[in-house]
């Protein structure tokens, strides 16, 4: 009785969670005939139609905006576990004087808001030419240190052997890291992915201070000027809404079980 409680909760949880989704694709589905503000509200569409996808994808640059969301997420994520392992690496398997207050001090930056800094970055992006540019949208999110603290609790799990064995076969510091560590923290790896991943695609704040071309717009600005093109048209909005978010859905489906094992072992040893 106590699991079919605790199953009955969870499920209901669940729904909670991906009702509005649902909701939102079964909206981009409905025809034009149908009223999707009437009472009792309709689930299911009677006439199930793909035309709301057609309209949005015709109606503005889907395409661009979408090679300009994977650019900026890949590269972001790239970067993210190239610096994050390579600052992570140091404090958690070298040994030197304050490596403790250096950890501290960049996981205290977790506290301070990206609001508080964007203004400084701006006039630095500015003053750099990163205007509209792949490289004034990326550097910002480069690193973080989310990112550094994951990597570093998965070099922790690593036994110490493994490299005292290594150096006694001559291998560098750089060596070690990049052929014997990180094969063997892959999942926390594609748990730092798939959180950059989902930062990068659905940033939206810093795209639209850096931005004013807008051929260079993400995927999330242009569903944010289909919203104000089509504001008495829902399904056109919950369609591009459901297109922006598909590859978030597809990404995690593919690298979920990687995501679960990585998280466990991120949160084990500190």
């Amino acid at each position: 009785m106590k699991k079919i409680a605790v199953y009955a909760v969870l499920l209901f949880i669940a729904f909670i969670t991906i009702g509005p989704f649902l909701w939102l694709l079964s909206t981009s589905l409905k025809s034009g005939s149908e009223n999707i503000f009437q009472y009792p509200p309709v689930f299911i569409p009677e006439n199930p139609t793909l035309s709301n996808y057609v309209a949005v994808m015709e109606f503005f640059p889907f395409w661009k905006y979408l090679f300009n969301s994977v650019v900026v997420s890949v590269l972001t994520v790239l970067l993210n576990i190239l610096f994050c392992s390579l600052a992570a690496y140091p404090l958690a398997r070298m040994q030197f004087k304050g490596k403790n207050i250096v950890f501290i001090l960049i996981i205290s930056t977790m506290m301070i808001p990206f609001q508080l800094l964007m203004i400084p970055i701006y006039i630095l992006a500015l003053n750099l030419g990163l205007q509209n540019t792949y490289a004034g949208l990326v550097l910002p999110h480069a690193t973080t240190a989310f990112g550094i603290f994951l990597m570093r609790q998965a070099f922790i799990t690593i036994p110490f052997e493994l490299d005292e064995s290594a150096r006694m076969d001559g291998a560098s510091s750089f060596r070690i890291w990049w052929q014997i560590l990180m094969p063997l923290v892959k999942p926390a790896t594609v748990t730092l992915a798939i959180f950059t991943f989902m930062m990068a695609w659905g940033d939206f704040l810093w795209p639209l201070i850096i931005l004013n071309d807008t051929s260079m717009y993400t995927l999330p600005l242009g569903v944010n000027a289909l919203a104000g093109s089509f504001t008495s048209n829902w399904r056109y909005i919950a369609a591009g809404s459901v297109l922006s978010v598909l590859p978030i859905i597809i990404f995690f489906i593919f690298a979920q079980r990687y995501f679960i094992e990585g998280a466990m072992k991120g949160a084990v040893k500190g």
